[in-house]
């Protein structure tokens, strides 16, 4: 099996998904639509994952769906790990079109991230899969090429490219992850003032006087939007190490 013009994935250990995933993109459908195939299969998995989250998933509910037995799609999918795997790269869609100023790679990123940010928000169920390792896949290597290309401009070496983009899907994944596991019933900024009201009660000034500044200040009736403030401070952090591949001082 290829995973594209000349590639092949046999005798480098990947596990098949992969190989199902670049032969996908890169051949045409060859199953009529009301046949069954790989891509009805994840799209409905996908369907199920979004109405009733990863927990209730199962091979014989997206069977029934299709209105097909079970055992039909083990001919196309190999288990309900691998299916998890491949619906994972397809949630992920296309990356953005990043419409900015030429050079203007910190806009970009921004946007980036949002449209990245966005893809988890309709799709929660993505961050209970667990990610091994730098991305494989064709869907979520087109949004690393996409971040990619919004440094094209900078002097940034490739290694500092590929740091930042790591940087960068790390700390959309890890914000989104907290914000959706603590923030199911309440918006986020309820939960900061009942935080804020449990601090007041139990964090007396003597024993936590930092806190006790932050509670005075009123510092979580409103809170900042913590994912915009994260993605600024990041931004700020690369546009340090910009500044010194340009051979400028860092602002201070």
């Amino acid at each position: 099996m290829t995973t594209g013009e000349g590639t092949s994935t046999e005798g480098v250990g990947l596990p098949n998904s992969i190989a199902v995933l670049w032969e996908l993109r890169n051949r045409e459908q060859r199953t009529a639509r009301t046949g069954l195939s790989v891509e009805r299969i994840v799209t409905a998995a996908i369907e199920s994952a979004d109405a009733d989250g990863l927990a209730g998933l199962s091979m014989s509910r997206v069977a029934k769906s299709l209105d097909f037995g079970t055992m039909s799609l083990y001919r196309h999918v190999s288990s309900k790990d691998e299916l998890r795997q491949l619906m994972l790269d397809m949630a992920y869609g296309t990356p953005p079109r990043i419409d900015t100023a030429d050079g203007d790679w910190r806009a970009g990123l921004e946007q980036w991230a949002r449209a990245f940010q966005e893809v988890f928000h309709r799709h929660p169920w993505m961050l209970q899969i667990s990610v091994s390792g730098p991305p494989l896949e064709p869907g979520q290597l087109s949004w690393l090429e996409c971040g990619l290309r919004t440094l094209g401009g900078t002097t940034l070496r490739p290694d500092d490219k590929l740091s930042v983009m790591m940087l960068m899907i790390g700390y959309v994944r890890n914000n989104v992850q907290m914000s959706l596991g603590v923030t199911q019933d309440f918006s986020e900024a309820d939960l900061m003032a009942n935080y804020g009201r449990a601090l007041a009660k139990y964090a007396d000034s003597a024993s936590f006087p930092a806190l006790a500044e932050l509670l005075e200040a009123g510092a979580f009736d409103e809170p900042e939007d913590d994912f915009t403030f994260g993605l600024q401070r990041v931004l700020d952090g690369i546009e340090v190490l910009v500044r010194i591949r340009n051979g400028e001082k860092p602002l201070t």
